[in-house]
């Protein structure tokens, strides 16, 4: 055994030493995405699930000046590509829930050379003055989730016993709110203590507190316009929709499904509408500096009904609707 122990020790020795050498690249190694094709640049035309991505597809495929060419997977995901009027388009589903559209936008993101997002899809109403089949393109993107799970504090009724760092958080709020007029109202629900999500990107030396996503403004302006100039969009052939730009969404990882949580969305958030995906998508078109607008139409209020939730009556006639409003978008900036 004695004689075997010295090389089989300068074996292991000449693996480590070799294991430890310094990696030099080669002109071959190129980590992260490579863009060659489409050097413009794709137009995401992007949906959460099923019943929207019908009407995207059968838009296209009736318009005599649009295609899909060819298809590609990645880890599950079709992407289709194709044109539209000219214009280089990939079509998507994210998926539903905050984690499927983060996911599934920065793969398209890393794979495509995309160089503006427009996301539609359908939402709960937090302002009950809207009625299904309305449309909104929010100028603003908050997660009403992103939180603090607290204890009661025993010796002061109706507080939480909160941590050191929510505290310092929470103390911040009257000079953050005094520089920005969109801040929210930072209020608890119960035990929930509403908190913001840390980014980092280019440009930042360490994450920041960060309460929304603002859409961009070029297309925040295009929204404007293609939505002023659509025709009357009526509703199960019953009610005109109202089709409005501006305002605040918020996404979660919920579905929110309760009346007293959504009014407390409408008092901290200022919030019209609510989902399962905006803000993601905001959060990481934002960090990657791609253009992004999103396109809601509102399937229901949110938790006001009676009984069980009935917005599925209505998902395929309001996903209709708002394609047809992101299809007013596409032409205007066509047209720019």
């Amino acid at each position: 055994m004695q004689r075997l122990t010295r090389p089989v020790l300068v074996v292991a020795l000449l693996f480590i030493s070799a294991g430890c050498q310094t990696y030099t690249p080669s002109s071959q190694d190129a980590y992260g995405p490579r863009f060659s094709e489409h050097e413009a640049g794709f137009t995401a035309i992007v949906v959460a699930y099923a019943p929207e991505m019908e009407g995207i597809l059968g838009r296209i495929e009736a318009d005599p000046n649009a295609s899909i060419t060819k298809m590609q997977t990645y880890k599950g995901i079709q992407y289709r590509i194709g044109r539209y009027h000219d214009e280089p388009i990939l079509v998507f589903a994210t998926g539903m829930s905050i984690a499927n559209a983060a996911m599934s936008m920065q793969m398209a993101l890393d794979y495509f050379p995309v160089k503006q997002v427009v996301y539609m899809g359908i939402a709960g109403a937090v302002n009950p003055a809207w009625q299904p089949g309305d449309v909104i393109v929010p100028a603003r993107w908050y997660y009403h989730d992103e939180s603090v799970y607290a204890n009661p504090d025993p010796a002061n009724p109706g507080e939480s016993i909160l941590p050191a760092y929510y505290a310092r958080f929470m103390a911040e709020q009257p000079d953050r709110r005094a520089a920005d007029p969109n801040y929210p109202h930072y209020k608890p629900f119960h035990f929930i203590h509403p908190d913001e999500v840390l980014i980092i990107k280019d440009g930042m030396e360490k994450p920041q507190d960060t309460p929304y996503f603002s859409a961009t403004p070029r297309l925040l302006a295009a929204a404007k316009s293609a939505l002023a100039a659509m025709p009357p969009q009526l509703i199960l052939g019953e009610r005109e929709a109202t089709l409005s730009v501006g305002g605040n969404g918020v996404s979660g990882s919920v579905f929110l499904d309760n009346r007293e949580y959504r009014k407390w969305t409408r008092e901290v958030f200022q919030a019209e509408v609510t989902e399962m995906e905006s803000t993601a998508i905001g959060q990481v078109c934002t960090v990657n500096e791609v253009d992004w607008v999103v396109i809601r139409a509102i399937s229901d209020l949110a938790g006001g009904q009676e009984g069980v939730n009935v917005e599925h009556i209505y998902d395929k006639e309001v996903s209709r609707v708002g394609a047809n409003a992101l299809f007013a978008v596409l032409d205007e900036l066509a047209a720019q």
